[in-house]
Protein backbone atom coordinates (compact mmCIF):
# COMPACT_ATOMS: atom_id res chain seq x y z
CA UNK A 1 0.00 0.00 0.00
CA UNK A 2 1.12 3.39 -1.24
CA UNK A 3 0.39 7.21 -0.58
CA UNK A 4 -1.11 8.50 -3.73
CA UNK A 5 -1.39 11.88 -3.16
CA UNK A 6 0.92 14.87 -1.54
CA UNK A 7 -1.19 15.46 1.99
CA UNK A 8 -1.44 18.76 3.99
CA UNK A 9 -2.45 18.19 7.85
CA UNK A 10 -5.45 20.72 8.47
CA UNK A 11 -6.91 20.63 11.70
CA UNK A 12 -10.16 22.83 11.56
CA UNK A 13 -13.19 20.69 11.47
CA UNK A 14 -15.47 20.74 14.73
CA UNK A 15 -17.38 18.27 13.72
CA UNK A 16 -14.87 15.32 13.80
CA UNK A 17 -14.71 13.09 16.65
CA UNK A 18 -12.00 10.55 16.88
CA UNK A 19 -14.13 7.77 19.53
CA UNK A 20 -17.30 7.13 17.58
CA UNK A 21 -17.59 4.42 19.98
CA UNK A 22 -17.61 6.31 22.94
CA UNK A 23 -21.02 7.69 23.19
CA UNK A 24 -22.63 3.83 23.27
CA UNK A 25 -20.10 2.99 25.95
CA UNK A 26 -21.33 5.81 27.97
CA UNK A 27 -24.81 5.80 27.49
CA UNK A 28 -24.34 1.95 28.84
CA UNK A 29 -22.61 3.73 31.92
CA UNK A 30 -25.59 6.14 32.17
CA UNK A 31 -27.91 2.89 31.84
CA UNK A 32 -25.98 1.37 34.55
CA UNK A 33 -26.52 4.20 36.65
CA UNK A 34 -22.82 5.72 37.23
CA UNK A 35 -24.10 9.12 37.76
CA UNK A 36 -26.84 8.53 39.72
CA UNK A 37 -24.46 6.07 42.16
CA UNK A 38 -21.80 8.45 42.08
CA UNK A 39 -24.26 11.57 43.45
CA UNK A 40 -25.68 8.62 46.30
CA UNK A 41 -22.55 7.32 47.45
CA UNK A 42 -19.32 9.83 46.97
CA UNK A 43 -19.07 13.00 49.24
CA UNK A 44 -16.06 14.50 48.29
CA UNK A 45 -16.38 17.95 50.01
CA UNK A 46 -15.10 21.09 48.42
CA UNK A 47 -14.91 22.59 45.55
CA UNK A 48 -12.90 19.79 44.17
CA UNK A 49 -16.17 17.30 44.89
CA UNK A 50 -18.67 19.79 43.20
CA UNK A 51 -20.55 18.32 40.44
CA UNK A 52 -18.45 14.81 41.10
CA UNK A 53 -20.60 12.59 38.60
CA UNK A 54 -19.47 14.81 36.06
CA UNK A 55 -16.19 14.67 36.51
CA UNK A 56 -16.21 10.84 37.74
CA UNK A 57 -17.34 9.62 34.49
CA UNK A 58 -14.82 12.21 32.27
CA UNK A 59 -12.64 10.00 34.23
CA UNK A 60 -13.42 6.40 33.25
CA UNK A 61 -14.26 7.57 29.70
CA UNK A 62 -10.77 9.39 29.29
CA UNK A 63 -9.36 5.71 30.50
CA UNK A 64 -11.85 3.68 28.07
CA UNK A 65 -10.61 5.39 25.33
CA UNK A 66 -6.76 5.01 26.20
CA UNK A 67 -5.73 7.99 28.69
CA UNK A 68 -2.86 6.93 31.15
CA UNK A 69 -2.09 9.69 32.87
CA UNK A 70 -4.13 13.07 34.28
CA UNK A 71 -2.83 14.92 31.32
CA UNK A 72 -4.27 12.38 28.82
CA UNK A 73 -7.88 13.59 30.06
CA UNK A 74 -7.77 16.07 27.28
CA UNK A 75 -8.18 13.73 24.88
CA UNK A 76 -11.68 14.16 25.23
CA UNK A 77 -11.95 17.92 24.31
CA UNK A 78 -11.28 17.75 20.91
CA UNK A 79 -13.48 18.35 17.60
CA UNK A 80 -17.05 17.48 17.94
CA UNK A 81 -17.05 15.99 21.44
CA UNK A 82 -18.48 19.70 23.08
CA UNK A 83 -21.81 18.16 20.49
CA UNK A 84 -21.99 14.82 21.95
CA UNK A 85 -21.05 14.78 25.12
CA UNK A 86 -22.27 17.08 28.16
CA UNK A 87 -20.32 18.00 31.05
CA UNK A 88 -16.22 17.76 29.49
CA UNK A 89 -14.14 19.07 32.21
CA UNK A 90 -9.99 19.86 31.21
CA UNK A 91 -7.41 18.09 32.56
CA UNK A 92 -6.44 20.07 35.62
CA UNK A 93 -9.61 20.32 36.81
CA UNK A 94 -9.90 16.24 36.88
CA UNK A 95 -6.63 16.38 38.64
CA UNK A 96 -7.59 18.58 41.63
CA UNK A 97 -10.36 16.15 41.76
CA UNK A 98 -8.55 13.02 42.40
CA UNK A 99 -5.95 14.67 44.39
CA UNK A 100 -9.08 15.51 46.74
CA UNK A 101 -9.84 12.01 47.71
CA UNK A 102 -9.01 10.73 51.34
CA UNK A 103 -9.54 7.03 52.37
CA UNK A 104 -12.91 7.62 53.55
CA UNK A 105 -13.76 8.63 49.67
CA UNK A 106 -11.65 5.55 47.88
CA UNK A 107 -14.14 3.18 49.98
CA UNK A 108 -16.82 5.34 48.85
CA UNK A 109 -15.52 4.84 45.28
CA UNK A 110 -15.06 1.28 45.92
CA UNK A 111 -18.74 0.83 46.23
CA UNK A 112 -19.95 2.61 42.99
CA UNK A 113 -17.21 0.29 41.49
CA UNK A 114 -18.99 -2.88 43.30
CA UNK A 115 -22.98 -1.37 42.33
CA UNK A 116 -21.80 -0.68 39.03
CA UNK A 117 -20.79 -4.17 38.11
CA UNK A 118 -24.14 -5.13 39.41
CA UNK A 119 -25.90 -3.46 37.19
CA UNK A 120 -23.59 -4.21 34.27
CA UNK A 121 -24.30 -7.40 34.81
CA UNK A 122 -27.96 -7.12 34.36
CA UNK A 123 -27.43 -4.98 31.07
CA UNK A 124 -24.56 -7.19 29.69
CA UNK A 125 -24.36 -11.29 29.82
CA UNK A 126 -20.40 -11.04 31.18
CA UNK A 127 -21.12 -13.32 34.23
CA UNK A 128 -22.72 -16.21 31.31
CA UNK A 129 -22.13 -19.49 33.42
CA UNK A 130 -22.25 -18.36 36.88
CA UNK A 131 -25.18 -20.59 37.47
CA UNK A 132 -22.87 -23.56 37.23
CA UNK A 133 -19.94 -22.38 38.24
CA UNK A 134 -17.48 -19.37 38.83
CA UNK A 135 -13.88 -18.36 39.72
CA UNK A 136 -12.79 -15.89 41.61
CA UNK A 137 -9.13 -14.86 41.41
CA UNK A 138 -7.27 -13.16 44.33
CA UNK A 139 -3.46 -11.77 43.07
CA UNK A 140 -1.45 -8.76 43.41
CA UNK A 141 0.51 -6.88 41.44
CA UNK A 142 3.21 -4.09 41.24
CA UNK A 143 3.08 -0.78 39.73
CA UNK A 144 6.51 0.54 38.84
CA UNK A 145 7.63 3.67 39.78
CA UNK A 146 10.51 5.70 39.76
CA UNK A 147 11.75 8.93 42.02
CA UNK A 148 10.83 10.24 45.68
CA UNK A 149 7.80 11.46 45.08
CA UNK A 150 5.25 8.77 45.20
CA UNK A 151 3.72 8.43 48.28
CA UNK A 152 3.66 4.52 49.60
CA UNK A 153 6.02 3.66 46.93
CA UNK A 154 8.52 1.19 48.00
CA UNK A 155 10.60 -1.77 47.29
CA UNK A 156 8.70 -5.16 48.00
CA UNK A 157 8.85 -8.68 46.74
CA UNK A 158 9.70 -8.21 43.87
CA UNK A 159 12.54 -5.97 44.38
CA UNK A 160 10.70 -3.27 42.12
CA UNK A 161 10.00 -0.05 43.60
CA UNK A 162 6.33 0.60 43.42
CA UNK A 163 2.75 0.60 44.51
CA UNK A 164 1.07 -2.60 45.15
CA UNK A 165 -2.07 -3.59 43.54
CA UNK A 166 -4.46 -6.36 45.13
CA UNK A 167 -6.81 -6.96 42.44
CA UNK A 168 -10.17 -9.52 42.85
CA UNK A 169 -11.91 -11.25 39.07
CA UNK A 170 -14.76 -13.12 38.80
CA UNK A 171 -15.16 -15.43 35.90
CA UNK A 172 -16.31 -18.42 34.59
CA UNK A 173 -15.52 -21.42 32.07
CA UNK A 174 -17.65 -18.90 29.69
CA UNK A 175 -17.49 -15.49 30.24
CA UNK A 176 -14.10 -13.79 30.32
CA UNK A 177 -12.77 -12.36 33.76
CA UNK A 178 -14.00 -8.76 34.76
CA UNK A 179 -12.62 -6.89 38.40
CA UNK A 180 -15.34 -6.97 41.48
CA UNK A 181 -12.62 -5.55 44.15
CA UNK A 182 -9.10 -3.67 44.27
CA UNK A 183 -7.17 -2.28 47.01
CA UNK A 184 -3.75 -0.40 46.66
CA UNK A 185 -1.29 -1.00 49.28
CA UNK A 186 2.51 0.57 49.38
CA UNK A 187 5.10 -1.56 47.68
CA UNK A 188 6.62 -3.19 50.66
CA UNK A 189 3.34 -4.61 51.93
CA UNK A 190 3.11 -8.60 52.03
CA UNK A 191 0.52 -9.91 49.41
CA UNK A 192 -1.71 -11.25 51.84
CA UNK A 193 -2.66 -8.12 54.05
CA UNK A 194 -5.95 -6.66 53.37
CA UNK A 195 -6.87 -10.39 51.27
CA UNK A 196 -9.76 -11.45 53.69
CA UNK A 197 -11.80 -8.34 53.59
CA UNK A 198 -11.34 -7.92 50.00
CA UNK A 199 -12.43 -11.81 49.25
CA UNK A 200 -15.51 -11.10 51.66
CA UNK A 201 -16.40 -8.18 49.77
CA UNK A 202 -15.83 -9.81 46.42
CA UNK A 203 -17.77 -12.64 47.44
CA UNK A 204 -21.08 -10.62 48.81
CA UNK A 205 -20.67 -8.27 45.38
CA UNK A 206 -20.99 -11.83 43.19
CA UNK A 207 -24.21 -12.74 44.99
CA UNK A 208 -25.78 -9.51 44.86
CA UNK A 209 -25.07 -9.42 41.12
CA UNK A 210 -26.47 -13.20 39.94
CA UNK A 211 -26.78 -16.27 41.70
CA UNK A 212 -24.07 -18.88 41.67
CA UNK A 213 -23.90 -22.38 42.14
CA UNK A 214 -20.76 -23.69 42.87
CA UNK A 215 -17.93 -20.67 43.52
CA UNK A 216 -14.44 -22.01 43.69
CA UNK A 217 -11.71 -18.63 45.22
CA UNK A 218 -8.48 -19.19 43.45
CA UNK A 219 -5.01 -18.27 44.96
CA UNK A 220 -1.35 -18.74 45.04
CA UNK A 221 0.89 -19.58 47.88
CA UNK A 222 0.94 -15.96 49.22
CA UNK A 223 -2.50 -16.15 50.49
CA UNK A 224 -2.19 -19.55 51.91
CA UNK A 225 -2.85 -18.87 55.43
CA UNK A 226 -6.22 -19.05 57.84
CA UNK A 227 -7.57 -15.95 57.84
CA UNK A 228 -7.63 -15.97 53.89
CA UNK A 229 -9.91 -19.48 53.93
CA UNK A 230 -11.72 -18.34 56.75
CA UNK A 231 -13.06 -15.25 54.34
CA UNK A 232 -13.80 -17.73 51.74
CA UNK A 233 -15.55 -20.14 53.94
CA UNK A 234 -17.36 -17.21 55.71
CA UNK A 235 -19.10 -16.21 51.93
CA UNK A 236 -20.38 -19.71 51.34
CA UNK A 237 -17.38 -20.68 48.72
CA UNK A 238 -14.47 -22.97 48.18
CA UNK A 239 -11.40 -22.61 48.20
CA UNK A 240 -8.05 -23.76 45.76
CA UNK A 241 -4.95 -22.29 46.66
CA UNK A 242 -1.26 -23.26 46.04
CA UNK A 243 0.42 -24.75 49.65
CA UNK A 244 3.82 -23.42 50.58
CA UNK A 245 6.28 -26.27 50.59
CA UNK A 246 6.57 -26.34 54.98
CA UNK A 247 7.31 -29.37 56.73
CA UNK A 248 3.76 -30.47 57.17
CA UNK A 249 2.85 -30.44 53.74
CA UNK A 250 6.04 -32.01 52.65
CA UNK A 251 5.52 -34.83 55.14
CA UNK A 252 1.94 -35.52 53.76
CA UNK A 253 3.57 -35.34 50.34
CA UNK A 254 6.14 -38.08 51.33
CA UNK A 255 3.55 -40.52 52.13
CA UNK A 256 2.08 -40.73 48.43
CA UNK A 257 3.14 -44.27 46.97
CA UNK A 258 4.51 -44.72 43.78
CA UNK A 259 1.44 -46.45 42.39
CA UNK A 260 -0.39 -43.10 42.97
CA UNK A 261 0.83 -40.75 40.85
CA UNK A 262 -1.36 -40.13 37.71
CA UNK A 263 0.44 -39.23 34.16
CA UNK A 264 -1.28 -36.27 32.63
CA UNK A 265 -0.18 -34.59 29.43
CA UNK A 266 -0.41 -30.92 28.70
CA UNK A 267 -2.62 -29.97 25.28
CA UNK A 268 -0.27 -26.86 25.58
CA UNK A 269 3.34 -27.07 26.88
CA UNK A 270 3.23 -25.15 30.02
CA UNK A 271 6.74 -22.79 31.02
CA UNK A 272 8.89 -23.73 34.38
CA UNK A 273 10.18 -21.06 35.83
CA UNK A 274 12.76 -22.43 38.11
CA UNK A 275 14.33 -24.59 35.54
CA UNK A 276 13.80 -22.26 32.81
CA UNK A 277 12.52 -24.95 30.61
CA UNK A 278 9.27 -25.77 28.81
CA UNK A 279 7.03 -29.21 30.30
CA UNK A 280 3.87 -30.76 28.19
CA UNK A 281 3.80 -33.74 30.68
CA UNK A 282 3.79 -34.17 34.41
CA UNK A 283 1.95 -36.73 37.08
CA UNK A 284 -0.67 -35.85 39.92
CA UNK A 285 -1.79 -37.42 43.29
CA UNK A 286 -3.49 -36.18 46.30
CA UNK A 287 -3.40 -37.25 50.03
CA UNK A 288 -5.83 -36.04 52.97
CA UNK A 289 -4.84 -32.82 54.00
CA UNK A 290 -5.13 -30.72 57.48
CA UNK A 291 -4.16 -27.20 57.63
CA UNK A 292 -3.06 -25.05 60.15
CA UNK A 293 -2.47 -27.40 63.03
CA UNK A 294 -0.06 -25.29 65.11
CA UNK A 295 -3.65 -23.09 65.56
CA UNK A 296 -6.21 -24.15 68.05
CA UNK A 297 -8.28 -27.07 66.75
CA UNK A 298 -11.50 -25.01 66.10
CA UNK A 299 -9.17 -23.16 63.39
CA UNK A 300 -7.98 -26.18 61.51
CA UNK A 301 -8.89 -27.13 57.81
CA UNK A 302 -9.31 -30.52 56.23
CA UNK A 303 -9.08 -31.13 52.63
CA UNK A 304 -7.21 -32.42 49.44
CA UNK A 305 -3.55 -32.24 49.00
CA UNK A 306 -3.00 -31.97 45.06
CA UNK A 307 0.24 -32.66 44.00
CA UNK A 308 1.97 -32.05 40.69
CA UNK A 309 5.57 -33.03 40.24
CA UNK A 310 7.75 -32.31 37.09
CA UNK A 311 11.08 -34.58 36.50
CA UNK A 312 13.36 -31.90 37.24
CA UNK A 313 16.01 -31.94 34.73
CA UNK A 314 19.60 -32.74 34.84
CA UNK A 315 21.67 -30.08 33.42
CA UNK A 316 24.80 -32.34 32.37
CA UNK A 317 22.60 -34.91 30.79
CA UNK A 318 24.51 -35.32 28.09
CA UNK A 319 27.63 -35.81 30.63
CA UNK A 320 26.19 -38.78 32.95
CA UNK A 321 23.13 -40.91 32.53
CA UNK A 322 20.01 -40.39 35.22
CA UNK A 323 20.79 -42.77 38.35
CA UNK A 324 17.97 -41.45 40.15
CA UNK A 325 15.09 -39.31 39.08
CA UNK A 326 14.59 -36.33 40.45
CA UNK A 327 11.37 -34.08 40.77
CA UNK A 328 10.03 -30.97 42.09
CA UNK A 329 6.72 -30.67 43.68
CA UNK A 330 3.79 -28.46 43.62
CA UNK A 331 0.73 -28.88 46.02
CA UNK A 332 -2.63 -27.10 46.07
CA UNK A 333 -4.76 -27.14 48.73
CA UNK A 334 -8.60 -27.50 47.98
CA UNK A 335 -12.15 -28.78 48.95
CA UNK A 336 -13.32 -28.86 46.16
CA UNK A 337 -15.11 -31.84 44.44
CA UNK A 338 -13.46 -32.25 41.49
CA UNK A 339 -11.55 -35.13 40.07
CA UNK A 340 -7.78 -35.41 40.70
CA UNK A 341 -7.27 -34.11 37.16
CA UNK A 342 -10.03 -31.87 36.69
CA UNK A 343 -9.04 -30.07 40.37
CA UNK A 344 -5.87 -30.03 39.15
CA UNK A 345 -5.76 -28.18 36.11
CA UNK A 346 -8.83 -25.87 37.44
CA UNK A 347 -6.14 -24.32 39.91
CA UNK A 348 -3.44 -23.94 36.60
CA UNK A 349 -6.57 -21.48 35.19
CA UNK A 350 -5.46 -19.17 38.03
CA UNK A 351 -3.20 -17.77 35.63
CA UNK A 352 -6.11 -15.91 33.68
CA UNK A 353 -5.46 -13.63 36.19
CA UNK A 354 -2.13 -12.08 35.10
CA UNK A 355 -3.63 -11.49 31.80
CA UNK A 356 -6.01 -8.87 33.15
CA UNK A 357 -2.85 -7.38 35.30
CA UNK A 358 -1.39 -6.95 31.40
CA UNK A 359 -4.11 -5.40 30.24
CA UNK A 360 -4.50 -2.75 32.90
CA UNK A 361 -0.73 -1.91 32.82
CA UNK A 362 -0.96 -1.52 28.72
CA UNK A 363 -4.07 0.88 29.38
CA UNK A 364 -4.66 3.54 32.26
CA UNK A 365 -2.79 1.51 35.03
CA UNK A 366 0.50 2.26 32.64
CA UNK A 367 1.61 5.36 35.47
CA UNK A 368 0.57 6.10 39.08
CA UNK A 369 -0.17 9.38 37.56
CA UNK A 370 -0.28 11.33 40.62
CA UNK A 371 2.26 11.54 43.89
CA UNK A 372 -0.38 11.62 46.35
CA UNK A 373 -1.36 7.80 47.66
CA UNK A 374 -5.24 8.03 48.05
CA UNK A 375 -5.13 9.89 44.37
CA UNK A 376 -3.89 6.65 42.70
CA UNK A 377 -6.04 4.65 44.74
CA UNK A 378 -8.69 5.86 42.90
CA UNK A 379 -7.16 6.41 39.84
CA UNK A 380 -7.18 2.35 40.31
CA UNK A 381 -10.74 1.74 41.29
CA UNK A 382 -11.54 4.17 38.32
CA UNK A 383 -9.82 1.23 36.36
CA UNK A 384 -11.70 -1.19 37.25
CA UNK A 385 -14.89 0.41 36.59
CA UNK A 386 -13.84 1.57 32.87
CA UNK A 387 -12.31 -2.21 32.55
CA UNK A 388 -15.60 -3.74 33.59
CA UNK A 389 -17.35 -1.32 31.53
CA UNK A 390 -15.63 -2.02 28.35
CA UNK A 391 -15.72 -5.52 28.62
CA UNK A 392 -19.68 -5.24 29.17
CA UNK A 393 -19.50 -3.01 26.14
CA UNK A 394 -17.66 -5.82 23.97
CA UNK A 395 -19.59 -8.83 25.59
CA UNK A 396 -22.81 -6.98 24.08
CA UNK A 397 -21.02 -6.72 20.32
CA UNK A 398 -20.03 -9.60 20.42
CA UNK A 399 -19.24 -12.88 22.11
CA UNK A 400 -15.73 -13.00 20.68
CA UNK A 401 -14.76 -9.10 21.28
CA UNK A 402 -16.20 -10.08 25.19
CA UNK A 403 -13.30 -11.89 25.59
CA UNK A 404 -11.39 -10.14 23.42
CA UNK A 405 -7.94 -7.64 25.13
CA UNK A 406 -9.41 -4.24 26.25
CA UNK A 407 -6.66 -2.35 23.33
CA UNK A 408 -8.36 -4.86 20.84
CA UNK A 409 -11.94 -3.53 22.04
CA UNK A 410 -10.47 0.21 21.81
CA UNK A 411 -9.32 -0.71 18.42
CA UNK A 412 -11.92 -2.22 17.33
CA UNK A 413 -14.97 -0.75 18.68
CA UNK A 414 -14.33 2.51 20.49
CA UNK A 415 -11.07 4.57 18.33
CA UNK A 416 -13.45 4.70 15.24
CA UNK A 417 -13.36 8.20 13.11
CA UNK A 418 -16.74 9.56 13.17
CA UNK A 419 -18.53 12.58 12.40
CA UNK A 420 -21.60 15.00 13.88
CA UNK A 421 -24.19 15.89 11.68
CA UNK A 422 -28.06 16.72 12.78
CA UNK A 423 -30.24 16.10 9.85
CA UNK A 424 -34.19 16.23 10.14
CA UNK A 425 -33.85 17.15 13.72
CA UNK A 426 -31.73 13.79 14.09
CA UNK A 427 -28.57 13.64 15.23
CA UNK A 428 -26.70 11.34 13.37
CA UNK A 429 -23.10 9.85 13.33
CA UNK A 430 -21.27 9.24 10.13
CA UNK A 431 -18.55 6.19 10.39
CA UNK A 432 -16.58 5.04 8.45
CA UNK A 433 -17.78 2.85 5.25
CA UNK A 434 -16.46 -1.27 5.19
CA UNK A 435 -16.00 -1.05 8.60
CA UNK A 436 -15.02 -4.00 9.35
CA UNK A 437 -16.47 -4.70 12.70
CA UNK A 438 -19.16 -2.41 11.86
CA UNK A 439 -22.23 -5.58 12.72
CA UNK A 440 -20.65 -5.35 16.05
CA UNK A 441 -20.75 -1.79 16.50
CA UNK A 442 -23.99 -1.44 15.09
CA UNK A 443 -25.15 -3.84 18.14
CA UNK A 444 -23.33 -2.35 20.19
CA UNK A 445 -25.21 1.25 19.31
CA UNK A 446 -28.31 -0.67 19.10
CA UNK A 447 -28.13 -1.58 22.66
CA UNK A 448 -27.36 1.40 23.95
CA UNK A 449 -29.21 3.74 22.22
CA UNK A 450 -32.20 1.30 20.60
CA UNK A 451 -36.26 1.47 22.16
CA UNK A 452 -35.91 -0.52 26.19
CA UNK A 453 -36.44 -4.14 26.13
CA UNK A 454 -39.54 -4.73 26.59
CA UNK A 455 -40.88 -6.18 30.09
CA UNK A 456 -40.87 -9.45 30.34
CA UNK A 457 -44.77 -10.50 31.76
Amino acid sequence: MRVCHTIQPVFDDPNLVAFGGLPAVMRLAEQAGLHELVEQHLTLPGTAGANAPVKVSALIAGMVVGADSISDMDVLRHGGMGRVFDGLRAATTLGTHLRAYRFGHVRQLDAVASRLLIKLAGLSPILDGADQLTFVDVDDTIRETHGYRKQGAAYGYSRVKGLNALVATISTPTSAPVIAATRLRKGNVSSARGAARLIGDTLATLRRATTPSLVIVRADSAYFNHATIAAIAVGGARFSITARMNTAVTRAITTINDTDWTTIRYPQAIYDEAQQVWISDAEVAEVPFTAFTSRRKADHVTGRLVVRRVRRLNPNAKAQGELLPGYRYHAVFTNSTFALVDAEACHRDHAVIEGIFADLKDGPLAHAPSGKFMANSAWLALTAMAFNLTRAAARIASKTLGRARTSTVRRTLIQVAARIANQARTWLLHLPRNWPWEPQLATLYNAAFGPPAAASP
